[in-house]
């Protein structure tokens, strides 16, 4: 019976204190030190920076090198990204997260919360172009990455009408079959977002491939079984359905107004999209709220003035206590909120 419970400590033991270890280089001449890890819950945002998926993010030291060490990644696998970019920290309401920083550099991957994961520098300082990880399907992306840079210099050797419907249905299958292969629904997903994107060239194709290739229906059944109940199959499946209306007519040529219904559809689509801004409006408000509680009054008074950018000796004479008494009160104030810098304070209380 010890024996049994030795056992069931130790599988279990595991898996709670289970962790992903990440870590990496990047060129410290090139980017600013912020390192930020990001989940991708839907698989038109690959692109850009989004505030609303980034889960946390860690400094590197003097040589570059950074590391992940924490458990909030999920058991199952998903897409997730880190960034670096050269954005005004102080600007983080204006352009640095709202997916207009145009000077940064990502990597997208595969990975689930046991994972150790690497990303060396390369020849030249080169960063995020290489994958060493304990996971086959974490570099995925990048295999598929390195495809698509044969299928682009394809395209490009004669620009001509015919060479490039040659060209659709060589690298349509090409794509589709390079996917399956790897047995990995998630990079299948990431190939789809690529072919049937109604901003690039091949989203024409995409819709007549449709018409008479069973590939999507499978890879449907494949994400359902391996993903079930995934924010990625929900949405594939809403897609897929929304793209079977438009090129079979005589699924429209019924009595049902299917506009209405399309309408109708988006009119609730942005009711709830309004809802969840205004709900992470209200959490993040009320997690203000309670870190504010946390403080006595002074205290407060000492961090309304430092959202404020005063300096120590501005808020001195604002409260008319001397330098050190404001330094102490700072203090408590950063543990209390557990935070390190008045930038971080800025960001929890930014609007």
């Amino acid at each position: 019976m010890r024996y049994l419970v030795y056992i069931i400590l130790f599988f279990f033991g595991n898996v709670a204190v289970a962790q992903h270890h990440f870590q990496g280089h990047i060129d410290k001449e090139r980017w600013q030190s912020e390192i930020y890890l990001s989940v991708i819950e839907d698989y038109r945002t690959l692109d850009g920076i989004n505030d609303e998926q980034i889960i946390t993010k860690v400094e590197s030291d003097d040589s570059g090198f950074f590391k992940f060490d924490q458990n909030q990644l999920d058991v199952q696998q998903k897409i997730y990204k880190l960034h670096v970019d050269n954005c005004s920290s102080f600007n983080q309401g204006g352009n640095h997260f709202d997916g207009h920083c145009t000077d940064y550099k990502d990597i997208l991957f595969i990975a689930k919360r046991t994972d150790s994961i690497t990303f060396p520098l390369s020849f030249d300082a080169q960063m995020f172009c290489d994958i060493e990880s304990n996971n086959p399907k974490t570099s995925a992306f990048i295999q598929i990455d390195s495809l698509k840079e044969e299928m682009k210099f394809a395209y490009s050797e004669f620009r001509s009408k015919a060479n490039r419907e040659l060209n659709n249905k060589k690298w349509f299958k090409t794509l589709q079959d390079y996917g399956k292969d790897m047995n990995e629904p998630l990079a299948e997903l990431y190939i789809y977002a690529f072919l049937s994107d109604r901003g690039n060239q091949f989203h024409s194709y995409y819709l007549e491939d449709l018409k008479t290739n069973t590939y999507y229906d499978e890879l449907l059944e494949r994400l359902k079984s391996s993903y079930p109940n995934s924010s990625y199959s929900k949405q594939y499946e809403a897609e897929l359905t929304s793209d079977k209306f438009i090129v079979f007519p005589s699924e429209k040529e019924s009595g049902f107004k299917w506009n209405y219904l399309w309408l109708g559809l988006l009119i609730i689509s942005s009711l709830l999209n309004l809802w969840f801004l205004i709900s992470a409006k209200r959490k993040k408000s009320k997690k203000q709220d309670e870190a504010k509680e946390q403080l006595t009054k002074q205290e407060q008074n000492v961090l309304d003035l430092l959202l404020g950018d005063n300096t120590n000796k501005d808020i001195a004479e604002a409260l008319f206590v001397s330098v050190s008494t404001v330094k102490t009160h700072v203090n408590n104030v950063y543990k209390k909120l557990n935070v390190n810098s008045r930038d971080e304070l800025k960001s929890l209380f930014s609007k």
